[in-house]
């Protein structure tokens, strides 16, 4: 699965807490593994486009814009 990110994104990364870049690290990793795994808690955000929300942690999500088909 290909993966893009925005320069925003990048932005925010780096200022949360080193606990939380690991726990996205090893969501990210688990996300190209197996994108439909039930411990991400894909949910759509958006009716009429393919943007979905994945859970981080506690307060907080990834947003992913996805194409095609996974």
């Amino acid at each position: 699965m290909k993966s893009e990110t925005t320069s925003s994104f990048w932005q925010y990364y780096w200022n949360l807490s080193p606990e939380i870049c690991g726990r996205a690290q090893k969501i990210f990793k688990l996300w190209k593994d197996n994108p439909l795994h039930p411990s991400l808690f894909l949910k759509r955000v958006n009716k009429r486009k393919t943007i979905y929300s994945i859970r981080i942690g506690l307060g907080y999500r990834a947003l992913v814009n996805l194409r095609g088909k996974f």
